[in-house]
């Protein structure tokens, strides 16, 4: 074989490695599901869909879930995300995930796993972040661990392009040109 193939044999097999690597995005709810799902979080979340994006990285040890602005400026929706996830991280810490279940319904993948679990099995942490705030959660029960990430994935689907998944990294997302128009 030629050096000239050889360079292109090694380029292909890099992009396609490239490729496979990254996470597969998250199939989207029908609009008639979205729609369904915007409606009933208006009743549970305090701020607005359109003007914050969700998202969610799935970790080793379970995951972080992440509310931030679109528009930076939106000091009004900060503090309502801050407010709404400060509550559900204490809900959640004690077993309550009756609002995922009056969003999602009572069948979301994972929610009965995570409202099983015994105490200490599933920690359940809030902190502010800029523009919004997150909360992880982390156990060292594999099910439980599994439970988060299709909880995860479920919350991808049904929140259509007000959520994404995260990176594994940690960063928190650029939100530059995601401002609502």
């Amino acid at each position: 074989m030629s050096v000239t193939k050889q360079v292109i044999s090694l380029c292909a097999a890099a992009i396609l490695s490239l490729m496979l690597a990254r996470p597969a995005l998250a199939q989207t709810a029908s609009p008639e599901r979205l729609d369904e799902v915007t409606q009933r979080g208006m009743h549970v979340m305090p701020f607005d869909l359109k003007q914050t994006q969700h998202i969610f990285t799935k970790t080793d040890s379970g995951g972080v879930q992440q509310v931030i602005v679109r528009d930076t400026k939106n000091t009004r929706q900060v503090g309502l995300i801050r407010q709404h996830l400060a509550q559900i991280a204490q809900e959640f810490g004690s077993g309550n995930f009756a609002k995922p279940a009056t969003i999602h319904g009572q069948d979301m993948p994972g929610l009965a796993d995570l409202r099983n679990a015994k105490p200490g099995q599933l920690h359940v942490a809030y902190k502010d972040i800029e523009n919004g705030a997150e909360v992880t959660y982390s156990s060292a029960d594999p099910k439980l661990i599994a439970a988060t990430h299709a909880w995860f994935d479920a919350q991808l689907t049904d929140h259509g392009s007000d959520a994404i998944p995260g990176n594994p990294h940690g960063a928190i997302h650029d939100m530059t040109g995601m401002q609502q128009k």
